[in-house]
């Protein structure tokens, strides 16, 4: 009976449907994307085509702009997200809540060539790729708008992730892709929401299954608006790479705040060792001002790393830092309870000591999620 009712799969001539789905993640874009639409809309007059722009509650009101756009053209579409930020998370919503069997990300800030989509869809339409990538590293491409500290930076970056992770792409942090949506699908529940190179953890996760060509195009200068990137990029990428090499075992986040506890273990030193030496305090006020200050660096890097797609502002950044107090409290009890329950079974210092730290930072990173930058 339920067999008898299914509805088949839809094609593009059905009910009007996109044969491609264009995924513009923004912030702060209002200035660029009209320019963008009218460049999509001559680029594209042979292929029936929406635009799904992503805004991260820009605050100078992009999404209104994109409304405007809709209101006069019903292939421009607007998913305005709230209390939530990030390139990555914004372009895997935008191509789940797109209609067409290919989805293609484009960047707002008119870097990317749009004039390359037809002949992405092309491949993609023939069958001989499942991923299409606008490489800026192969024969015919360029990225010559970089200036010298971020082509070095782009550069190590794809080489680091080409030696890491396998992964034969030749140029795997581009942002400028299109995908096959059922493949994008099947691979949607693995990738991370956060961070910025979305591409590469698609290629990562993929693991060689996913037939990819990539074709050459000129990366262009920012006309507007402002760069999606902040100076946190480098410890996300890491981030992500020990993801992949791991398997996803463990998050991207928990990676991260794994990672931003190890530089808190270097700001309570650092302050013990002040407090000790220069402002001759004793052991126990030394240490406790040692652990107060790491706690509240843990605290305002995780805001701004860890969870900046759940940052807190405003008056929530003082409440969210009591209650990170308290779950570091909880934490530091629950580290040295089981470090002496080791020790009791094996006296081995060291193992006593990597035991009580991973309970602890796990126990943190749970209770933050829970309390702290909790989904509101």
């Amino acid at each position: 009976m339920n067999d008898a009712i299914k509805p088949g799969p839809e094609t593009p001539s059905q009910a009007g449907l996109p044969e491609l789905s264009v995924v513009v993640p923004t912030f702060n874009e209002r200035d660029n994307v009209t320019v963008l639409y009218r460049r999509l809309e001559a680029t594209l007059s042979g292929i029936s085509w929406e635009v799904v722009f992503v805004d991260d509650n820009s605050p100078d009101g992009t999404w209104e702009v994109v409304r405007g756009l809709a209101r006069k053209d019903s292939r421009v579409r607007c998913i305005r997200r709230i209390g939530r930020r990030g390139l990555s998370g914004a372009c895997i919503e935008g191509i789940l809540a797109s209609s067409g069997p290919y989805a293609a990300v484009i960047d707002a800030d008119l870097q990317h060539d749009e004039t390359q989509l037809p002949k992405m869809v092309a491949l993609l339409r023939s069958g001989e790729a499942e991923l299409v990538v606008g490489s800026r590293y192969v024969e015919g491409g360029s990225a010559d708008s970089f200036n010298k500290q971020r082509a070095g930076a782009s550069q190590l970056a794809t080489e680091v992730a080409r030696r890491a992770l396998k992964v034969e792409v030749a140029d795997p942090m581009s942002g400028f892709f299109m995908i096959r949506r059922d493949r994008f699908e099947q691979l949607a529940p693995q990738l991370s929401t956060q961070g910025f190179k979305i591409l590469l953890d698609i290629i990562a996760t993929a693991q060689g299954k996913l037939r990819a060509v990539e074709i050459p195009y000129t990366f262009g200068s920012r006309q507007h608006g402002e760069s999606k990137l902040d100076s946190m990029v480098a410890l996300d990428f890491l981030g992500l790479v020990l993801a992949k090499l791991t398997h996803d075992v463990v998050s991207l986040r928990f990676l991260l705040f794994a990672m931003v506890g190890g530089t808190g273990l270097v700001v309570h030193l650092a302050t013990l060792f002040i407090a000790l030496e220069i402002f001759k305090e004793p052991f126990a006020e030394a240490q406790a001002a040692g652990a107060l200050v790491a706690m509240t660096s843990n605290f305002i890097l995780n805001n701004f790393l860890t969870y900046r797609d759940q940052r807190l502002k405003g008056f929530a950044i003082l409440r969210g830092l009591l209650l990170f107090y308290l779950v570091c409290g909880v934490g530091l009890l629950a580290n040295v309870g089981v470090a002496f329950a080791v020790f009791d079974q094996e006296p081995i210092w060291w193992l006593a000591g990597l035991a009580g730290a991973l309970m602890g930072v796990v126990w943190n990173y749970a209770m933050s999620g829970l309390f702290v930058w909790r989904r509101r």
